[in-house]
């Protein structure tokens, strides 16, 4: 099954598309992002993140390691998810590549959302 889901992250950043996999595991669910997060999968990932808010899991991971790619509206999803979910700080975010990383350093994000490595 690896190396189905590999051969998908590939032709996903090959089309420059964004694969998102959500899955419940316990009580943390967790929705992992491969390939490219722009305008494009924006509205499948913002109705994700309304979706699993919704539910009852005590813990959400957003997994950026398959990240290559993200864009203003990717940056302001994830900073709108992390916000609703601060209260009872339910969040959290594993980091990306370094190029990934890196784009939330520039923004000055890196002490507002709740990142954590893998």
């Amino acid at each position: 099954m690896a190396s189905d889901d590999e051969a998908r992250g590939q032709r996903a950043r090959n089309q420059g598309t964004l694969i998102l996999r959500s899955e419940r595991e316990g009580d943390t669910h967790v929705v992992e992002l491969l390939g490219e997060l722009d305008i494009a999968g924006a509205p499948r990932l913002e109705q994700e993140f309304h979706d699993v808010e919704a539910g009852d899991a005590g813990s959400i991971v957003v997994d950026l390691r398959g990240l290559e790619f993200i864009d203003s509206t990717g940056i302001r999803l994830l900073l709108m998810a992390a916000d609703r979910c601060a209260s009872d700080q339910r969040m959290t975010i594993l980091r990306g590549p370094k190029q990934i990383h890196r784009v939330f350093e520039i923004t000055d994000l890196v002490n507002r959302l709740p990142f954590a490595d893998a």
